[in-house]
């Protein structure tokens, strides 16, 4: 049997409809196939009602496992729901080749950092990807991506962070309740997956080499002090990417080095952190290594849509003549209505991509997903996982 993916969605104020009618929607789409895992968003009021949502969940798609978060808001379709109550339902039939673990990850104070527990079996040559719902709040989501590299090398990790906690600060459900795990997740293997990641930068001015730095701190580019580097390339670009960084000020790291040139999806894009204008040196986001390339990027509206458009028309491309079976989705509360001026722009653009398809995803505080065959925790970024039938 092919694999079958079933979605479904309601904004009902009630948790009871709202969850029934998610539930029997993803169902009916499953055309009577068995759901092995499901995922379950829960949105609005309703984040302080979710063990009686997953029970209905429980009830109406006898999944064999279930994970799901909090979230400000919910994809579903090919809409965006930035705002209100809701239910989100994703439900998957693995067919005969496929299998799902859920996991859940403990995080513990040691005397050298944090000590991670529950990492998923590891299974080299076999699992097809990770989905990750991360609690920030409970774990560094950088080291734990570091420690899934490590853990399963190659394996695309695709997931975010709950925009929405609720009171109790347990934004994470597995189950038929809430999980005091630090991130919940699947392994899937026996499934063709392709992740995407659409960071919505554009690579402007020259390559820049880091020639000193550690850590966080970059303290020379091409030889020279990084902040002055930096300064000298603003004023050598032109008005309107001048205009761009006005938005802020993006720098991005080459994270495959020795390619004869680099392109939009070969950069980690972070923000500029701090400055020391006594030394010269900057501060990103992400680590930096002596003989890397950086160069400047800017995020805008026509750039985040033409970089989705790509990727999305490059999966459906490597999917070839295979069928599309459904999509995960998870895209930051900085874009949508803010960034586009209209609503559901990512939904929109996945179905004209790739639909129609059952989408369901969540607005999330944080993306993660890979870039150079590495996992990273993203910004204003779309992260989407493209399951084939």
């Amino acid at each position: 049997m092919p694999v079958v993916v079933g979605s479904g969605f309601s904004p009902a104020p009630a948790v009871g409809v709202a969850a029934a009618d998610a539930a029997r929607e993803a169902l009916g789409a499953l055309r009577g196939a068995s759901c092995d895992v499901a995922m379950v968003f829960v949105a609005g009021d309703l984040v302080t009602e979710t063990t009686d949502a997953l029970r209905i969940v429980h009830e109406i798609l006898e999944p064999g496992d279930v994970v799901g978060t909090t979230a400000g808001g919910l994809l579903a379709g090919g809409q965006e729901h930035e705002q209100g109550d809701g239910v989100a339902v994703w439900a998957i039939s693995l067919g005969d080749a496929g299998r799902a673990e859920v996991f859940e990850l403990h995080a513990t104070e040691v005397e050298e950092g944090i000590a991670l527990s529950g990492l998923p079996s590891v299974e080299i040559g076999v699992t097809s990807a990770i989905v990750l719902l991360a609690d920030v709040s409970r774990l560094p989501l950088e080291a734990t991506l570091q420690a899934f590299e490590e853990h399963l090398p190659g394996v695309p990790v695709v997931g975010g962070v709950p925009s929405l906690v609720p009171p109790d600060g347990r934004a994470l459900l597995r189950g038929t309740g809430q999980s005091s795990a630090a991130a919940v997740g699947i392994r899937f293997e026996g499934v063709e997956v392709l992740p995407l990641v659409s960071q919505g930068a554009r690579p402007i001015g020259p390559e820049l080499t880091v020639t000193a730095g550690e850590g966080a701190v970059i303290r020379e580019l091409a030889g020279r002090p990084a902040i002055d580097v930096l300064r000298d390339t603003v004023d050598s670009l032109d008005d309107d990417d001048r205009e761009q960084i006005r938005h802020g000020l993006l720098l991005g790291l080459v994270v495959q080095p020795g390619q004869p040139e680099y392109g939009t999806g070969d950069f980690i894009v972070r923000g500029l952190a701090g400055a020391d204008p006594e030394t010269g040196a900057v501060v990103v986001g992400a680590p930096v290594a002596v003989g890397q390339v950086a160069r400047l990027h800017v995020r805008d509206p026509q750039t985040a849509t033409s970089d989705l458009e790509d990727a999305l028309a490059l999966r459906r491309a490597a999917a070839g003549s295979a069928q599309i079976a459904g999509a995960l989705a998870f895209t930051c509360n900085g874009r949508g209505r803010e960034m586009f001026g209209h609503d559901h722009h990512d939904a929109d653009a996945i179905q004209r991509e790739l639909g129609p398809l059952p989408l369901i995803g969540m607005i999330s505080a944080g993306e993660i997903g890979p870039v150079g065959g590495r996992p990273f925790v993203h910004g204003f970024t779309a992260t989407v996982a493209v399951f084939l039938s």
